[in-house]
């Protein structure tokens, strides 16, 4: 007698007359998943008109003379466009105190940041891939450095410049940028660098590359997104300072900060100086920021998944 399997036979029924399985969603429910995104972009986008509002208030008042910007508020050229000049600007870019102000910021910044990216960049990689006695010691050293604010280091680092001879200086303003701007570097860049793969390196060593080499020729090319968004931070960082500028340096080597600054004293009088001097400020950030903004999140993310 054979054994025989009975399968079961599917209940058929009407078209139209299925159940539907999908779980019923509220009407609130339906209405996020519809019209969420669009709801998120408005918001984003009002959010960002007024983060934007003060930079366009901003760039009008830098274009108005001064009795236009004391006799009304900015807004007022939306009725009459006529107010617009760029006399104001022809004015800055003749004044020597702004243009000097400006090149030594230029002087300040560049220096400042291409120290901290060489030696940030080789201390990492140190770190990161070198074996020599106390190296975690050293790397816990660095991390608490960062916490460390500017202000607990005036006082001893005014005495070394002072008996350096370079108080006042730019190099003193340089130096005190570079020390404070090593440790995060240094955190950053190392992060981005244990994720390069060792077989990587050690085929290099392999092929008889000395560590520079190999630092020069491997590590750099990859680790490019992390130095652009460190290079980004240290720029930013130095450009717009203040306190450092005020401690360190003197009047005829001060940045742009400065100058501004000092302009203020007489903000109504000096309006149609301090508005194209501030605007011509920001928009050096602002063009090396986007210039590197496609490497900004790659860096900005750098060893936080691994």
């Amino acid at each position: 007698m054979s054994n025989s399997t009975l399968e079961a036979v599917p209940v058929l029924q009407p078209a139209g007359t299925a159940r539907d399985s999908r779980p019923r969603h509220s009407l609130w429910t339906r209405f996020v998943m519809r019209f969420g995104g669009a709801v998120v972009r408005g918001l984003v986008l009002i959010i960002g008109a007024f983060w934007l509002l003060p930079t366009v208030g901003l760039a009008v008042a830098s274009l108005r003379t001064s009795a236009d910007n004391s006799a009304s508020g900015w807004w007022t050229v939306l009725t009459a466009p006529a107010q617009l000049t760029l006399d104001n600007y022809a004015q800055v870019l003749q004044n020597e105190r702004i243009i000097g102000s400006l090149w030594n910021t230029v002087l300040i910044t560049v220096p400042s940041t291409l120290l901290v990216v060489l030696i940030g960049a080789l201390g990492a990689y140190a770190l990161a891939w070198l074996d020599f006695p106390g190296r975690d010691a050293m790397f816990v050293v660095v991390v608490a450095l960062i916490v460390v604010p500017v202000q607990v280091a005036i006082v001893p680092a005014a005495r070394i410049f002072r008996a350096l001879g370079i108080y006042g200086e730019i190099p003193a303003v340089v130096a005190f940028h570079v020390a404070f701007g090593l440790p995060f570097a240094i955190f950053l860049l190392r992060n981005f660098f244990l994720n390069i793969p060792r077989d990587l390196l050690e085929a290099a060593r392999l092929d008889g590359a000395g560590e520079l080499m190999i630092f020069a020729r491997v590590v750099l090319p990859i680790g490019w997104p992390a130095i652009a968004s460190l290079a980004i931070f240290q720029f930013l960082w130095v450009w717009n300072d203040l306190l450092v500028a005020l401690v360190f340096a003197t009047s005829e080597n001060a940045p742009i900060t400065y100058a501004l600054r000092e302009q203020m004293r007489s903000f109504s009088s000096n309006l149609d100086t301090i508005g194209p001097g501030a605007f011509l400020s920001m928009l050096v950030p602002l063009v090396v920021f986007f210039a590197f903004q496609r490497y900004f999140v790659r860096g900005v993310l750098a060893g936080s998944v691994k």
